[in-house]
């Protein structure tokens, strides 16, 4: 992965708080992109690819070129995948009601429930960071043969859910540092397979 060094000229903070920066401008673009629900996988897609490049070749992260990423990653796959979101939210929600009613079984269904969850919330983040396209095929793959990354997106999205619980101001701006993770560890096992 090559690392931008230095100053560009009339910069004021060095490249890592424009990185960061960059960071936070993607995580207001995915908020705004994810409104609509069906559009979050391509949104955290289009996050993700931004900060790709703006993390390996210093492009940083504009209005237009986001807008032109989710463009491209607003295909049927991405839309049917958005779709499925609330139903398993859904699904999920209703698991949760019936731990809380105290039926037979509720002690160990908890725990299940949210190891399901990050489970499935780290294998979809893998899933859009994916710079060949959005495959939970692949995304399932990629997490088995990289325990260490999938570890590494699971605890950012703890404490991801731990923000947004302890800060809940700051929801609209937790996709970009969630789909730089994503990024960074599909970069890092790419560095390690070359």
């Amino acid at each position: 992965m090559a690392r931008v060094t230095g100053r560009a000229p009339g910069e004021p903070f060095g490249p890592g708080f424009a990185l960061f920066a960059d960071m936070l401008l993607a995580g207001l673009l995915t908020t705004v992109a994810a409104v609509p629900v069906v559009t979050v996988p391509a949104a955290f897609a289009a996050a993700s690819a931004s900060l790709r490049e703006s993390a390996t070749g210093g492009a940083h992260v504009t209005v237009a070129g986001y807008a032109r990423r989710l463009r491209a990653r607003l295909t049927p796959g991405t839309l049917a995948a958005g779709l499925a979101l609330p139903l398993l939210a859904g699904v999920l929600l209703v698991d949760l009601a019936l731990v809380r009613a105290g039926l037979p079984g509720a002690g160990v269904m908890a725990p299940a429930l949210v190891l399901l969850a990050l489970g499935a919330l780290t294998v979809g983040l893998r899933a859009v960071a994916s710079p060949y396209g959005p495959s939970v095929r692949t995304a399932l793959h990629r997490s088995a043969g990289d325990p260490r990354g999938t570890l590494l997106l699971a605890c950012a999205v703890l404490l991801a859910v731990l923000l947004v619980w302890a800060i809940p101001l700051l929801v609209p701006l937790l996709p970009g540092p969630l789909a730089f993770a994503a990024a960074v560890v599909d970069l890092r096992s790419a560095d390690e397979r070359a």
